[in-house]
């Protein structure tokens, strides 16, 4: 009877990472060979404007029906998912680039809205804290709020 393999914890992870990089290449290829392909179709006039807003509807509806989403957007989220989808095939780096920044400035807006909803503690200095007791006419204990 052979003895069992033993494998660390460390080269298990190195696999499995290994596996995972592989995975993300193979993904990446596929992404740029599947863009190449849209691009010669799109030039020749196979693909349109209305291919792509009608696939983006035909995609949401069975997303829909099969329940991984709850409703289907509206008319104007179509249109921006086709937009965003018609500059890359377009090869639109300025359209790009701005989607980009629009996108970038609205994380930001996000963020900033985020971060003024949430509670604030201010902490007083030794020296507050003082005139406050002094002020209650406290004498030991110190004022916490």
């Amino acid at each position: 009877m052979a003895a069992p393999m033993q494998i660390s914890l460390e080269e298990i992870i190195s696999m499995l990472l290994q596996r995972v990089e592989s995975l993300s290449a193979s993904d990446e290829n596929s992404k740029t060979k599947q863009n190449i392909i849209n691009r010669v179709l799109y030039k020749k006039g196979i693909l349109t404007d209305d291919d792509i807003l009608e696939s983006v509807k035909d995609e949401y509806r069975m997303l829909k029906e099969l329940g991984v989403i709850q409703a289907e957007p509206d008319d104007a989220m179509y249109k921006t998912i086709t937009d965003g989808i018609l500059q890359w095939i377009k090869g639109d780096v300025d359209g790009i680039k701005q989607s980009m920044a629009d996108y970038e400035k609205k994380l930001q807006e996000y963020a900033r809205e985020e971060a003024a909803k949430k509670p604030k503690i201010e902490v007083a200095g030794a020296n507050i804290l003082n005139q406050l007791d002094a002020a209650a006419g406290k004498k030991g204990g110190k004022l916490i709020i």
